[in-house]
């Protein structure tokens, strides 16, 4: 290998990179269902006292599930494996590891204004990751239509979850449950991953 080819030129170095990285959104989920704590009360009062912790985790949840989504669909346009996509990999993996913590603080402190820019913050990380390890697949992966379609809608609509992202720590500030109303839209443009919103997103702009 010359020192200008970065990259493992087998397809099976592509399936290890999805089997790792769907390894470790499988243990951050495992983490997040641990911090689920039965309370020691029996009846419907203490449980409904750990609504926050609830909702928390259901929020975190799509969001775990969005991006395992995306991330199998972004793969499946890679042609090869570079060093940068490995690390750039490893850098979204890193931001989703730290998930599960944000979401039991969010919980444990009942949506409070710390804690809801903390977890802003945290779902603002792997969305600016993903930007590096999408724009690597795209310079040596497949460039058919439905990839080169996918790109583009793909890359419209991290920008714009970038920017609901910015907009609900701004407004967290003041009113925590905006901040978590921004990040309830970003869950619902990523909800379906081809659809209405999908069409919408490539329709906009040029190519």
């Amino acid at each position: 290998m010359s020192k200008s080819d970065d990259s493992f030129e087998t397809r099976g170095s592509i399936g290890r990179v999805e089997a790792f990285s769907d390894g470790v959104l499988a243990i951050i989920v495992t983490i997040m269902v641990l911090e689920l704590h039965a309370p020691e009360q029996e009846g419907w009062e203490p449980l409904l006292r750990l609504w926050p912790v609830f909702l928390a985790y259901v929020l975190s949840f799509a969001y775990v599930a969005i991006y395992w989504v995306n991330h199998h669909r972004l793969l499946a346009h890679a042609a090869r494996v570079t060093n940068r996509l490995v690390w750039n990999n490893m850098g979204l993996l890193f931001t989703l590891s730290l998930v599960p913590f944000a979401t039991a603080y969010l919980g444990e402190h009942h949506f409070s204004r710390d804690a809801t820019m903390l977890y802003l913050g945290v779902m603002l990380a792997p969305a600016v990751c993903y930007i590096p390890l999408q724009a690597d697949v795209r310079r040596h992966g497949h460039r058919t239509p439905i990839a080169e379609a996918y790109y583009r809608t793909s890359t419209r609509k991290g920008l714009v979850s970038t920017l609901l992202y910015l907009a609900g720590l701004g407004l967290a500030c003041w009113y925590p449950w905006a901040g978590i109303a921004c990040a309830g839209a970003v869950a619902v443009l990523w909800f379906l991953p081809a659809g209405p919103v999908d069409r919408l997103f490539e329709a906009c702009g040029g190519a």
